[in-house]
């Protein structure tokens, strides 16, 4: 198993790589950490910040690519996230 600083460095490669598919839509993430569970964290920042589809971006994009760099990781999450009831549909 990878130690946690080489962890959080392939983590941040891997979200820099993915970062500008976000931005070609108005959106962008910031790495806010990993947690003892090995989850990370992150907040979706400008269009993707409150999209509806903003969950399914973070867990079929986002995540999927993290953990295909850096297989330790447990899961990604988003600090910010709305909750469904937010939105008004």
């Amino acid at each position: 198993m990878a130690d946690r600083a080489e962890m959080e460095a392939t983590i941040k490669e891997a979200i820099e790589m993915f970062r500008p598919q976000l931005q070609a839509d108005g959106g962008d993430m910031e790495y806010v950490g990993l947690d003892d569970e090995n989850k990370v964290h992150l907040n979706l920042t400008g269009a993707c910040g409150g999209c509806p589809m903003a969950m399914m971006t973070l867990k079929m994009g986002v995540e999927r690519y993290i953990k295909d760099a850096c297989p330790e990781v447990s899961e990604v999450v988003q600090d910010n996230a709305k909750q469904y009831d937010d939105f008004n549909f």
